[in-house]
């Protein structure tokens, strides 16, 4: 990266006119006295930070990337205005100028992306094994025409793409060397929040960059920060400073071993705020072999639609709200589960010896563990422990739906009223007995059972937990046991014995969840 020398002659020459212009006027105050045994301390600890960089630089590179750009790309004035309308007629004059020199370039010329041509970056990786594979993410080298690799003395060499995995951003290359050192793996899922760690990489073109923090949270799972819905994320989080031309770089534990992949940042500035995101080594190295291997990941499913379970929902369904799961909210016909004997309602407490802590991690425990075994799986049902044998199977092979309804009508605010209907006014919702008129208006299948939503009052606990107009109510959960609805009467004499029920309820397309819903407080 160049480097502007006048703008650091200006900060030397700086410095030295407030010092000769001021003179010494006071005695400079003495330096703090710190304790031998804490001096020994700090320069232990800055001494185990040489030795782990001094082992671990050799194995990390820096990435060069080329792409061409598509004439066109990126260009302000190539999108259609809305409403006919000017989209530049209300910029004020610092956002025009702006615009101008993202388009033009920062000294008035155009910039060569803009009307085709070739755009650069970089970005970081380390060695994974000795046959010349490279471990990084999938950002830094997705749609490349050329990438070329410089390791820790200099030396370059061109690489290839041997598989990437888009949906966990890991990413493997390869090169025809290999002189160079492979990075130890560590155990990232014996990382504990307060652990030292080093991010090694080239932020912002500077290679060999070392920065040291400590791991601040693990399980990061529910942040999306890849941004896409089928994503697979499990980060461990950290305030080792990771900028931009950090990411493929490796998180390094104070034995010199990876543990995991930096990836992204938090930040409003496009720099490091303290909150930066590595891929857990145990995720990582587990794609990255398959990638090795096949050139690709082909994910392992067992056929469930899952949702969260708090402790409202522990409750309905009668076991201890302290209990950790996910709920099954759906089986997939003919699926691992259904042949299993799971069923919707079932609690989903562990799988091959691990606690389901919440959907993403049971999510990403199951699609990266070994296609066509069988693992033991651990489930509540009606408050009592049972387990299940299921065979995974590639994801691929399971639909979401197994049903084509084809398109639905649009559904009204309210529902029609009907004779046979209910009012539950302590949980906000009103019911409607499903006539064979009101299921085709609303789209659920001739064979539906159950009880409409009619109305949702605003604010109330059902407007709180998501009940929308149109829902269909099949059951209620009462004494750990599942109660089929059949009329709204039935509902509102179940809903009047309790301050707090939990019930299913599904939309025409059949996507359902359950939902936990409290007693208006008067």
């Amino acid at each position: 990266m160049k480097r502007n020398a006048l703008a650091w002659a200006a900060i030397v020459l700086s410095s030295a006119a407030l010092v000769s212009s001021r003179g010494v006027t006071r005695a400079i105050p003495a330096a703090p006295q710190i304790s031998p045994e804490g001096q020994k301390q700090a320069r232990a600890l800055g001494d185990a930070f040489n030795a782990v960089a001094e082992f671990v630089k050799p194995s990390v590179v820096q990435i060069g990337v080329e792409r061409r750009i598509k004439p066109g790309a990126r260009t302000p004035f190539n999108r259609a205005p809305r409403d006919n309308a000017n989209p530049h007629e209300n910029m004020d004059p610092k956002e025009l100028e702006d615009m101008l020199r993202k388009f033009f370039g920062p000294q008035g010329r155009f910039e060569k992306e803009q009307f085709g041509g070739v755009a650069e970056g970089t970005g970081s990786g380390f060695i994974y094994d000795d046959k010349g594979h490279i471990l990084t993410n999938n950002h830094v080298v997705e749609g490349a025409d050329k990438i070329v690799v410089q390791f820790y003395d200099g030396e370059e060499a061109t690489a290839k793409v041997v598989g990437t995995d888009p949906k966990s951003d890991v990413a493997v290359i390869k090169v025809e060397t290999t002189n160079y050192r492979p990075l130890p793996k560590g155990k990232s899922g014996k990382a504990r929040v307060g652990d030292w760690v080093l991010a090694i990489g080239s932020p912002f073109g500077f290679d060999q960059t070392v920065t040291s923090g400590i791991i601040s949270a693990v399980g990061r799972n529910d942040a999306h920060i890849l941004g896409a819905p089928d994503a697979y994320e499990d980060f461990l989080q950290t305030d080792a400073a990771i900028n931009p031309g950090n990411s493929g770089g490796p998180l390094v534990d104070l034995d010199g071993r990876v543990i995991g992949i930096n990836s992204a940042i938090a930040t409003s500035t496009k720099s490091n705020a303290g909150i930066g995101f590595a891929i857990p080594i145990d995720m990582a190295g587990n794609l990255a072999d398959r990638l090795i291997k096949e050139g690709k990941v082909t994910r392992a499913q067992i056929g469930i639609r899952l949702q969260p379970m708090t402790p409202a929902d522990a409750r309905g369904l009668g076991i201890d709200a302290k209990t950790k799961g996910v709920i099954v909210a759906e089986v997939v016909a003919g699926s691992p589960a259904e042949k299993a004997g799971l069923k919707q309602g079932d609690v989903v407490t562990g799988f091959d010896g691990n606690p389901a802590l919440n959907v993403p991690a049971f999510r990403n425990l199951v699609s990266t563990s070994e296609i066509g075994k069988e693992f033991a799986l651990t489930y509540l049902r009606e408050g009592k422990e049972a387990t299940a044998k299921v065979v995974l199977v590639p994801a691929e092979t399971l639909a979401t739906r197994t049903t084509e309804r084809g398109e639905r009508p649009g559904r009204p605010e309210r529902a029609k009223p009907e004779a046979n209907k209910a009012e539950l006014a302590n949980f906000g919702l009103d019911v409607q007995e499903l006539t064979p008129a009101l299921a085709k208006e609303f789209g659920f299948a001739d064979d539906a059972k159950g009880v409409v939503v009619s109305d949702v009052k605003e604010g109330s606990s059902a407007d709180a937990n998501g009940l929308k107009v149109g829902m269909l109510v099949t059951k209620v959960f009462k004494e750990k046991k599942a109660i089929p609805l059949t009329s709204p009467g039935q509902f509102q004499d179940l809903a009047g014995k309790t301050d707090e029920m939990t019930i299913y309820a599904q939309t025409p397309e059949g996507e359902g969840r359950f939902f936990t819903l409290s007693k208006l407080v008067k």
